[in-house]
């Protein structure tokens, strides 16, 4: 199809894919929203980089990169000094799934997706090619997720993000209460009414959550288990494998062999 200036309209890029990519010097978290048109991956990370969706709490190392549909709210927080890149891919594009999930990403995909940025003016056809290879390429993968919903009374929010600003911080449910104005006991009770668990089940999970976030950094073990809370990495270890079912070194491992597989 030829236009009136004589330009070869076949040949122009159909922009089913388009990548940003982000250099953080700063703290920066992207409240609750999602994207109806268009399917988002992230991928790339070096930092802390989490995503929070209905589908679970997602941290995202360099070796994978996070899926999330068309439609899904999801919540980003990325750290101070994290660079990562973020895709988007038209909603009536079939990729990976409708449920948020860890996919690996091979190094054919990741140089795929820059040539595809870097070339914006490639030829239709060869560009729709590339784009279905790097589609094709994705390949879900095993990822530790950790329910934690969060309550909806000021007091115990208060107390909420207070944990999960500083996990290794270990008031009693009665020291909370003074702190927020309310009994312990009503405290705990509104913990159980909102979050479905009890304080104590819901500040391991905290720090569970906090932990996959450093882990993902690379972080060591023993690093973690201290800003965790924990008195020794030991007890760190089994409050880790008895959450998530493995023990942090495994899940330390799983990622790396997730990265070496797809390199």
């Amino acid at each position: 199809m030829m236009s009136q200036s004589g330009q070869d309209l076949d040949a122009q890029p159909r922009w089913r894919i388009g990548t940003n990519a982000f250099a953080l010097a700063d703290t920066v978290e992207w409240e609750p929203h999602a994207h109806p048109d268009h399917h988002e991956l992230l991928w790339g990370t070096r930092g802390a980089l989490t995503a929070e969706t209905d589908h679970g709490y997602f941290a995202i190392p360099g070796t994978l990169g996070l899926w999330i549909p068309a439609g899904v709210t999801h919540r980003v927080i990325a750290a101070a000094g994290t660079t990562f890149r973020c895709t988007y891919v038209d909603s009536d594009v079939n990729a990976v799934g409708t449920t948020t999930t860890a996919v690996a990403m091979p190094e054919v995909v990741r140089v795929l997706l820059d040539r595809l940025e870097a070339a914006p003016y490639l030829a239709r056809t060869p560009r729709l090619h590339a784009e279905e290879l790097a589609l094709n390429l994705l390949e879900p993968v095993e990822s530790a997720t950790v329910d934690l919903p969060l309550p909806l009374d000021p007091r115990t929010r208060q107390v909420a993000e207070g944990l999960l600003s500083d996990p290794a911080d270990d008031r009693s449910i009665e020291d909370w209460g003074r702190h927020v104005g309310a009994s312990g006991r009503n405290l705990s009770r509104l913990f159980v009414i909102e979050t479905g668990m009890s304080f104590s089940t819901w500040r391991t999970r905290a720090r569970m959550r906090k932990a996959i976030e450093w882990l993902a950094a690379d972080h060591t073990v023993a690093s973690v288990s201290r800003r965790s809370g924990y008195a020794t990495p030991s007890a760190f270890v089994q409050a880790f494998r008895r959450e998530l079912g493995r023990t942090p070194g495994e899940f330390a491992s799983a990622r790396h062999d997730s990265g070496r597989k797809s390199a």
